[in-house]
């Protein structure tokens, strides 16, 4: 079965024919090794192979004067001018502002690239459907409270900064046109489409010490479509960006990009689609702190766990993928405190924390892994099973996943929606068993 994807929806190829001039016209090459179709691939559109590619081929290049951003905008004066008074939680706003623009304005430079989308109802995240759809079908994934902080943080943004931006700009923007749904529109199409070019480094910095760079449209690169186990990586130069094979590819195979390691929750929530969960090498799912918490409360000294609680509540959700824990050494110390006697944690407290010599990370990382996690002490097998049971028990529902998935008539029959839905929950509920069958005593 094959993933399903997020492309344009046209009723001829008119719309394509026209952005393949712009792109000759702008300069982004196209190897004659592959051509965009929407017959062949996993969506609409997509890129095939046509001949047989090798690794180190690039596929197209982009000149950085064809991308499309806050600094290539006709506007890029006036949002780099204005930059201070457009800042945000989400650092999207001038990237949107000129979207809104080149997105209505006739005389667009990017005309031809933006009418691929005559409208975004192709984009289908979550964010989209109602808040009883969100509730009904993906309950206990995390996705519906993503989605209730995107919500509340997009329409804050758009009456707090956009609005009176617009208002003191008239001449170019207009509430009318650029309304709130369209904005919202462009914040979907910026998470489905976008790129971020990674900062670069110094010697001695580490990632994390960068802010991240603003995300851009890159026109053609966002044509091919994700799977975990891709073909091609974007690599940025300068002055281009290259499409480069990193895998053989054959005459008539489709050209996949990555979009990272991203779980099915977080396609859904970001790009609007999911991969059959069996073919999603990166799913995982969150076993939140406080369900770790409410499995230790059951027969622990209460006062100390409310006193643990203080200090251990702001870690969030412990994440499982298919081989184990991925932040197991947040769940390590999380256990050893949720375990520790009276006089231990006062000791831990004293010292605000551990001490430099604990336990060597590799031994951490096989022990929390899926063939370390039947080796654990008994004590925290019980707590971790206990913990995945509580996380199983917040989905709604759910009885008949299993009996879908199985059934090819019967996931023929759901809607799109369900379906994504359902290779969310499945694929998380499947790892949830798996952790459970592992700490099982």
């Amino acid at each position: 079965m094959t993933s399903e994807a997020k492309r344009p929806k046209v009723d001829d190829d008119t719309p394509l024919q026209n952005f393949l001039r712009w792109c000759d016209n702008v300069g982004v090459v196209l190897s004659p090794k592959v051509r965009v179709s929407k017959e062949g691939t996993v969506a609409d559109y997509g890129m095939l192979a046509e001949d047989d590619i090798e690794v180190g081929d690039v596929l197209f290049s982009i000149p950085r004067s064809a991308l499309l951003h806050q600094g290539t905008t006709n506007l890029s004066a006036l949002l780099k001018r204005e930059k201070v008074s457009l800042e945000s939680s989400s650092g999207w706003v001038p990237l949107l502002l000129a979207l809104l623009y080149e997105y209505t304005a006739p005389q667009s430079k990017w005309k031809s690239y933006l009418s691929l989308w005559t409208d975004f109802k192709m984009l289908d995240h979550p964010m989209f459907w109602s808040k009883e759809e969100r509730d009904r079908l993906l309950t206990g994934t995390g996705i519906p409270e993503a989605v209730d902080k995107d919500l509340a943080n997009i329409q804050k943004e758009y009456k707090d900064i956009v609005l009176p931006f617009m208002a003191k700009h008239a001449d170019i923007w207009n509430p009318v046109t650029h309304t709130l749904e369209l904005y919202m529109q462009l914040v979907a199409f910026v998470m489905a489409y976008s790129f971020q070019e990674p900062p670069e480094m110094e010697e001695d910095e580490e990632e994390d010490e960068k802010p991240p760079n603003p995300p851009m449209m890159v026109p053609m690169a966002d044509m091919l479509n994700h799977v975990s186990k891709h073909n091609a990586n974007l690599e940025f130069t300068p002055d281009t960006l290259k499409m480069v094979c990193v895998c053989p590819i054959k005459k008539g195979e489709e050209v996949f990009n990555t979009y990272g390691q991203m779980a099915n929750w977080q396609l859904l929530h970001m790009y609007g689609f999911t991969q059959p969960y069996q073919d999603n090498a990166d799913d995982t799912v969150d076993i939140p702190v406080a369900n770790l918490h409410k499995a230790a409360t059951k027969d622990g000294n209460q006062q100390l766990l409310k006193e643990m609680w203080e200090v251990l509540q702001d870690k969030g959700a412990f994440v499982f993928g298919k081989n184990g824990c991925l932040t197991d050494i947040e769940l390590h110390g999380t256990l050893k405190v949720l375990c520790m006697s009276r006089e231990e944690f006062v000791e831990f407290k004293d010292n605000d924390g551990w001490e430099d010599d604990e336990e060597d990370e590799e031994e951490i990382n096989q022990a929390f892994s899926n063939g370390g996690l039947p080796g654990l002490t008994t004590k925290w097998k019980q707590l971790i099973h206990k913990a995945a049971r509580l996380t199983i028990d917040g989905y709604r529902g759910t009885d008949r996943d299993k009996d879908l998935m199985e059934d090819k008539a019967l996931l023929g029959g759901l809607s799109s929606r369900q379906r994504n839905a359902l290779h969310v929950r499945y694929g998380q509920k499947t790892i949830l068993d798996k952790v459970m069958e592992l700490t099982k005593t």
